[in-house]
């Protein structure tokens, strides 16, 4: 029943990138708005990391694995994310810069898979934080969705520019949904008996990639758009999703 319930918290998560994709097919939404929902959802996901993540894999097995976790979560993160930039993913983000498959083939897969590395680490930790009778970070939840929606709306309007079908980009972000839900069902049912030490390395692993996620694709898409404002607004989203988790 726990795995259940853990992959229905990651699949309500991961639909939030088919709204926003619905929203940037269909609606002409200003770039700017866009931006300043990535920044306000980059400052959720920060305090979500540090606090629920971070902070709880502190708390599981201190310092050292909490390092090297989160070094090796960024490093593979930003390595995988270099190898699809190359493939031309490197501005699966944004609402106007994406490559069409003429000028470069295979750039569509490349955005899937890059989805794919986005989403993963996030809807992991979902699944892990049922573990031991506890209930779902309601911050991590919030954080995941309200980053999703600017992701999935950006992308689609920049897949939309490049040529890109309505049924290849509904048909896309539907499968990263479900791959959401079921990497979080995955992250409770895989990793029910691990140690304490195991469980804080994963949490800090998923932490690292998170927060080079948002270093390398959120934040400089919104500042490409909204310039001084995202400091502002990143520094609300952090506060509101702190404020929620402590409610």
């Amino acid at each position: 029943m726990g795995a259940l319930v853990a992959g229905g918290w990651g699949l309500f998560a991961g639909v939030a990138l088919l709204v926003g994709a619905a929203i940037g097919l269909l609606v002409q939404v200003p770039p700017r708005w866009i931006a300043l929902v990535m920044a306000f959802g980059s400052g959720v996901l920060i305090s979500a990391v540090s606090f629920e993540l971070i902070a709880e894999a502190y708390e599981r097995a201190g310092i050292v694995p909490v390092v090297w976790g989160a070094v090796g979560g960024a490093a593979v993160y930003s390595g995988a994310n270099a190898l699809l930039a190359r493939r031309g993913a490197r501005h699966r983000k944004r609402s106007g810069q994406q490559v069409s498959e003429a000028e470069a083939p295979g750039s569509g897969n490349a955005i899937a898979l890059g989805a794919l590395l986005d989403g993963v680490p996030e809807s992991v930790v979902i699944g892990t934080s049922l573990l031991g009778g506890g209930h779902v970070g309601t911050a991590t939840v919030a954080a995941v969705f309200i980053s999703n929606l600017p992701e999935g709306l950006a992308s689609a309007a920049g897949m939309r520019s490049a040529g890109r079908s309505r049924r290849y980009v509904f048909t896309l972000w539907g499968c990263i949904a479900l791959i959401s839900g079921g990497a979080a069902l995955a992250g409770y049912a895989l990793l029910g008996g691990a140690s304490g030490t195991v469980m804080a390395l994963i949490t800090a692993v998923a932490g690292g990639a998170i927060l080079a996620m948002i270093a390398d694709t959120m934040i400089p898409e919104a500042y490409s758009k909204v310039h001084l404002l995202t400091g502002l607004v990143t520094v609300t989203g952090f506060l509101s999703a702190f404020a929620l988790a402590h409610l």
